[in-house]
């Protein structure tokens, strides 16, 4: 398992306790957590935590290797098993985690897989707009599980992940965007299925969710899209990009509509455009949000569809418009 971690030792120990309870027995993995050059005792941590039951590495990062990409390249080099998982510092799998993949990778009914991507389920951050949040990072968790489903990937998720470590290097590794702060776990998932269209799979399984804290502040929100959406002037594949531009007609689209609305003659084409897109959306996110158990968010769909259109704009405006921006102490592209 690989994990990169910057500045994480308050949320460290929790994680190690995660790992600590999972139902896989401790001899078949082990743990590599690569310090991106901690400033808080992240190292000291790791290196202390002597009573875990599986093997833990700690790989310190050489004088200028830095960011997130440099973290788990380093920690993938020192690897042994020919399959790696990864997730974030911060986050929080639940105890059958890691033998859902194990039980996936096992089967022998996907001996050609490369490539698997996790789901991802936010925990309150404490902001008003916690319900919000989690329901729109619930759509994209599903729309990344059903695009792959359909066999033109677009996005998954770093917290939950893992890949066939000979297909890595195959691909290159971060090589050809290891100058981008963000990506490491898109970019590879197209490489990947660019060289094995077959090898790419969504893994359905509730045993495999991984909880990631949500932004605490409107302001660490629009941060981390800021920096998601810098990435879309470097996808080199056509699927991301066709999605980004039908999620934001769609919804943009909508919002006209309501204005379109003033006119009587247009009012029955506003509702139904509005029921039809509301029910499409409602459709998609039941299964999955029954798989997160969080059905509650659906409750949420209509007050995310009124806010989204310019959300959306502003979030993607200001990505292209980025020359870099602040993560993890560092000012980055």
């Amino acid at each position: 398992m690989l994990i990169a971690a910057r500045d994480e030792a308050a949320a460290l120990p929790q994680l190690l306790e995660a790992l600590r309870l999972q139902t896989l027995p401790a001899a078949l993995f082990e743990v590599l957590i690569a310090d991106d050059h901690s400033a808080d005792g992240t190292t000291a941590l790791v290196a202390a935590a002597e009573t875990t039951p599986f093997a833990l590495h700690l790989v310190a990062l050489p004088p200028g290797a830095t960011g997130k990409k440099a973290a788990l390249a380093a920690a993938e080099a020192q690897a042994r098993a020919p399959w790696v998982v990864c997730t974030d510092a911060d986050c929080r799998p639940g105890p059958s985690w890691l033998q859902a993949y194990a039980d996936l990778l096992l089967s022998s009914t996907h001996p050609l897989l490369h490539f698997v991507s996790g789901p991802v389920r936010l925990t309150p951050g404490g902001a008003w707009f916690d319900g919000l949040l989690g329901l729109e990072f619930a759509g994209l968790v599903g729309v990344g599980g059903a695009c792959i489903a359909r066999g033109r990937p677009t996005m998954c998720n770093g917290a939950n992940l893992a890949f066939r470590r000979a297909t890595f290097h195959e691909v290159g590794g971060y090589a050809d965007n290891a100058g981008l702060a963000s990506g490491d776990d898109e970019f590879l998932l197209h490489k990947m299925h660019q060289r094995y269209p077959a090898g790419v799979r969504f893994l359905a399984d509730a045993r495999a969710v991984v909880d990631t804290p949500a932004p605490a502040t409107l302001r660490a929100l629009l941060r981390q899209r800021v920096r998601w959406a810098s990435k879309y002037p470097h996808y080199r594949t056509a699927a991301p990009r066709q999605l980004a531009l039908l999620v934001l007609g769609a919804n943009v689209s909508l919002f006209v509509g309501l204005l379109a609305g003033c006119w009587p003659a247009l009012r029955p084409w506003v509702a139904a455009s509005w029921a039809l897109k509301l029910g499409a959306d409602a459709w998609l996110l039941a299964p999955l949000l029954r798989l997160l158990q969080r059905r509650r968010w659906l409750a949420w769909l209509l007050p995310l569809q009124l806010l989204y259109a310019p959300y959306a704009l502003a979030v993607g405006l200001a990505g292209q418009r980025a020359q870099g921006y602040r993560w993890k102490g560092r000012q980055v592209r």
